[in-house]
């Protein structure tokens, strides 16, 4: 209860801007997108030249008096020292925080001979909003007899989900020969720049009887999409489901995924954020909740969280609002709130089913990247029809600073089943953000008004 209630207290920030209902931006949120023109690529996190990571952790298992399994940090690297009063309390906040989201699935493990490795990742927002990624590789270590599994946890605020999964390949590969040898690749990493979209960095490594290897790590061009897997969520979803879930994030509902697998559940819930692009979920935010927080359902303004199938019957009987619940081992909502039908314009969303069951039949033909390409334009193709108009009704005074006219922008739309819609999107937090940017985003011009 108690390291609930610290992480409760470590993790939560107050939203940049207050909601209509008074929903405020959470413990969790997902990668920000800086805003442009709608439909604009855009950097996820950090520009290129960064360094790659922070830290890497080792979280293992340790056996405690009572016979249960606590997660805590074995090793750590780089070790930071000369920190300031400020940096250190984030830094042990941090440290914190980890083995929980390493472990989220409790303290029930026993030691075994077999284990299949899974890659993960989770979002961290630090009380001054600042975010970062922890990519996790749980595996087991190399050896004989029975072992507990261990999580190789990667922290670092760039979000390029496939590039660090290479990375944890690396870093489990050379697990298998020793924990030396983890070392000096990783220091090779941290003193390399983060490469720019579309480039590739090359880290030399030697590894003991293989010799000095050349590890190519390359960026994806469209660094918006770099965190996500939208083939994860293809294949456990039907894309008529996928629109219900779409729609009831646009309009910031209380969404729960569950799924036994941890990467099945972070990968589906940063592919559904995504989806949103250019807009950002503004809300609690946390694709894996470890059981300590479980309560979180009870919040009664929205999130997104991934919960392990096993904690189902919990969920259930906890007092909660409205939810859309969905089981993505099934492919099936649990839950609804029973508009999910109607929400979207009609017209849209026959066109967005269209296009999402053209790229489901040819799953076998594209690769992951070109799926992620073609799904995410169908998404901002909508938007774009849907409220691409709202540049044409920013106001902008003399001094370059802009106000949105809503009621214009609204009367503007000619379709009323589309106005119908967008009335209600306008209200949402992530509409308000995104048009917050707009109205700050140009460039003051003399004369001007």
């Amino acid at each position: 209860a108690s390291i609930g209630n610290f992480l409760r207290r470590s993790l939560r920030r107050a939203g940049r801007r207050e909601g209509k209902d008074g929903a405020s931006a959470a413990e969790n949120t997902p990668p920000q997108v800086s805003q442009g023109k709608l439909g604009e690529r855009s950097s996820v996190f950090c520009s290129a030249g960064q360094f790659f990571f922070e830290y890497l952790v080792v979280v293992s298992l340790k056996k405690m008096p009572d016979g249960r399994y606590e997660p805590k940090i074995t090793y750590q690297f780089p070790k930071r020292e000369n920190l300031l009063k400020g940096q250190k309390e984030e830094e042990e906040r941090l440290l914190q925080a980890i083995p929980l989201f390493c472990f989220p699935d409790g303290s029930n493990w026993v030691p075994v001979t077999e284990f299949t490795s899974e890659t993960f990742s989770f979002v961290l927002t630090n009380v001054d909003g600042s975010r970062k990624i922890g990519y996790c590789r749980r595996l087991l270590p190399s050896g004989r007899g029975v072992r507990l599994p261990e999580v190789f946890c990667i922290i670092s605020c760039l979000g390029c989900f496939g590039l660090f999964s290479k990375i944890l390949d690396e870093v489990e590969k050379r697990r298998q020969i020793s924990m030396a040898v983890i070392y000096p690749f990783m220091q090779g990493l941290r003193e390399s720049p983060f490469p720019a979209p579309g480039k590739t960095v090359t880290i030399k490594s030697f590894i003991p009887e293989s010799g000095t290897e050349l590890i190519e790590l390359t960026r994806p061009v469209d660094a918006h999409l770099e965190h996500v897997e939208f083939q994860a969520l293809l294949q456990r979803l039907s894309p008529h489901l996928i629109l219900h879930i779409f729609a009831s994030a646009m309009l910031e509902r209380r969404l729960i995924f569950l799924a036994e697998e941890l990467s099945v559940l972070s990968q589906c819930i940063h592919a559904v954020a995504a989806l949103l692009y250019p807009f950002t979920w503004a809300h609690t935010y946390i694709p894996v909740v470890p059981e300590c927080l479980l309560d979180t359902v009870c919040c009664p303004t929205p999130f997104m969280v991934g919960i392990q199938m096993r904690h189902l019957q919990r969920v259930l009987e906890q007092p909660m609002e409205e939810a859309l619940i969905v089981d993505l081992c099934e492919g099936k909502i649990i839950q609804a709130v029973g508009d999910e039908e109607e929400i979207l314009p009609g017209k849209l969303q026959n066109e967005m089913l269209v296009s999402l069951n053209r790229h489901n039949n040819n799953n076998n033909v594209h690769t992951s990247e070109q799926v992620n390409a073609l799904v995410s334009e169908a998404f901002v193709h909508f938007f774009v029809r849907l409220v691409g108009h709202y540049a044409s009704h920013i106001k902008w005074g003399r001094s370059g600073s802009g106000s949105f006219q809503e009621r214009a922008f609204c009367k503007a739309i000619t379709s009323k089943s589309c106005r119908r819609f967008v009335k209600k999107f306008v209200k949402t937090n992530m509409f308000s953000l995104f048009i917050e940017e707009a109205e700050k985003s140009r460039i003051p011009q003399e004369g001007n008004g």
